[in-house]
């Protein structure tokens, strides 16, 4: 399935090239660098893509994106569970476009002390009236409030046209139990449960190159595009970054840059990257036969992420198909956790879903619905790490879940709130029986049991490469990599820990700020 007319780019191959701007990783953020710096005709960009140029079958059919995890534009990845052994997934996306072409299309920014804790954990000029610019510039949200959100933006997001009736029920359930509405989950001054954006537009997927990237193929003669090309290494030369070693078409290529080179592989690739290039904890790197270049401790490090549980219910009567992503109605809230010291902002996440897909699958009756949540603020941590010094084999990552207890105190929580929704009275005409975690868990040993057992990832990873001053960051406050010059991170891994929200349009921010931190210094304070 290809996309609208992007032509992709193969001059170079075999050979070294020469670039004012190279991006190395064409996901989310890659595409909005690509696009930015070369609205400037006076200077090359060169964006190199690990994956394809086109999409997989049915990915733009937004009621179908669980096919797509594990086909050709998911790299595929499984992280072992500690507590339980368990494999679990850990999906990522590969090709232009990144995880946009196979996520829930779920456009959320949450709430803004998410952000502001950024810039108080040393993220100096993160927090989020310093993004609200580039949340804007990166989105057009006609049904919402300029004054919060863009209107001119590449990427278009709305509710959804029709909403099913079974999440109109359940936002009702949310009323009848006293849980705070919201009447745009993303304005950044509101918690509760409403109808939030998606990544849909004419009932079709929309990805970030289809917002970014495709148009500035048709317009430009100055970008060029190569997929299908693993970069194996940024090049360093007296303390300068001057390059990319990648391969493609069955070569080894050379691209040099005689600006700035900028990692956007994503909160595991761009580490992986750093690590393959030398960059990293030097203990690590010479157990895995790589050359330390710099000694960067905080490289593969503070990797965050939410996990994600359930409760499940089997439907009275059929659930309407219904004609978006299962997933229109959310929520966000601050609920008391035991113990748990963060209690002034935002903290629990509820994912309202039209069908069974968070309910465990030895549960999950065919006629279902759900509801999802997370804690958004989670204080767990884990690494990614090479296995080897060979670019092609896969990272090694070890996610931390529930590493501190205080998480599963929190997700405790959630579900209690969860169920709490679910036996409303007004969904008395939906439900006929709880099946996940079900009426025979009662304890709170039995219902921990059920979340480490049932939980899975929520794709929101982020941190291995964060924004600050400390020894252990790795990025500053303009996203230069510490140490190197002509080298910066752009994506989620410069995040100080997975913002309280859906991280998509945080990735679109960070990289609008990227661009204009790279094209503009003056304006940015540098």
């Amino acid at each position: 399935m290809r996309r609208a007319i992007l032509v992709v780019g193969q001059a170079g191959y075999g050979h070294e090239t020469e670039y004012e701007y190279v991006v190395a990783g064409g996901g989310t953020a890659g595409c909005v660098l690509a696009a930015r710096l070369s609205e400037n005709p006076g200077v090359r960009v060169l964006l190199v893509e690990a994956g394809s140029g086109e999409l997989p079958e049915g990915a733009r059919t937004p009621q179908v994106w669980p096919t797509l995890l594990g086909s050709s534009s998911d790299w595929g990845d499984f992280v072992i569970d500690e507590i339980t052994k368990r494999s679990i997934p850990f999906p990522r996306g590969k090709g232009l476009g990144g995880s946009t072409d196979i996520n829930v299309m779920v456009f959320i920014r949450g709430h803004r002390s998410g952000y502001d804790a950024w810039a108080d954990a040393g993220a100096e000029g993160w927090g989020f009236d310093d993004l609200l610019p580039f949340f804007k510039r990166s989105e057009t949200a006609p049904d919402r409030d300029s004054a919060v959100r863009g209107t001119a933006g590449p990427v278009t997001v709305r509710t959804v046209a029709t909403h099913n009736p079974v999440a109109a029920a359940l936002l009702d359930a949310t009323r009848e139990v006293g849980l705070p509405q919201a009447a745009d989950p993303s304005s950044g001054f509101e918690e509760g449960f409403g109808w939030h954006d998606v990544t849909i537009r004419d009932g079709r997927r929309i990805t970030a190159a289809d917002a970014y990237l495709t148009p500035a193929v048709r317009a430009r003669r100055n970008l060029t595009v190569v997929t299908d090309a693993l970069v194996g290494r940024v090049l360093v030369e007296d303390g300068r970054c001057t390059g990319i070693e990648y391969g493609a078409g069955g070569r080894g290529n050379t691209a040099r840059c005689t600006r700035e080179t900028v990692l956007t592989a994503g909160t595991v690739g761009s580490a992986q990257l750093l690590l393959l290039s030398g960059i990293g904890p030097e203990s690590h790197l010479r157990s895995v036969g790589v050359r330390p270049v710099l000694n960067l401790p905080g490289v593969g490090e503070n990797l965050s992420d939410h996990t994600l549980s359930g409760v499940g219910y089997e439907a009275a009567r059929p659930v309407p198909a219904g004609v978006s992503n299962h997933a229109e109605l959310s929520g966000i809230i601050t609920a008391p956790i035991p113990g748990y010291a963060d209690q002034e902002r935002p903290n629990i996440q509820f994912m309202i879903a039209s069908n069974g897909r968070i309910i465990p699958p030895g549960k999950r009756p065919e006629n279902s619905y759900s509801i999802g949540f997370a804690l958004m603020t989670p204080k767990s941590r884990g690494t990614v790490r090479l296995a080897d010094p060979e670019p092609d084999s896969p990272p090694v990552i070890e996610p931390g879940y529930f590493s501190d207890p205080h998480d599963l105190d929190g997700m405790l929580t959630a579900l209690r709130i969860a169920q709490k929704i679910g036996a409303a009275r007004v969904l008395e005409p939906w439900r006929l029986r709880e099946v996940g975690p079900g009426p025979e868990m009662t304890t709170e040993r039995e219902l921990r049991s059920y979340i480490v057992d049932s939980y899975s990832s929520y794709w929101h990873y982020a941190g291995t490469a964060r924004i600050g001053t400390d020894v252990m960051s790795v990025v500053d406050p303009q996203l230069r990599v510490h140490g190197i010059t002509g080298l910066r991170v752009a994506d989620a891994s410069v995040m100080p820990f997975v913002p309280a929200a859906n991280p998509m349009p945080a990735v679109y921010a960070i990289a609008e700020r990227a661009a204009s931190l790279i094209t503009a210094p003056a304006r940015e304070g540098t």
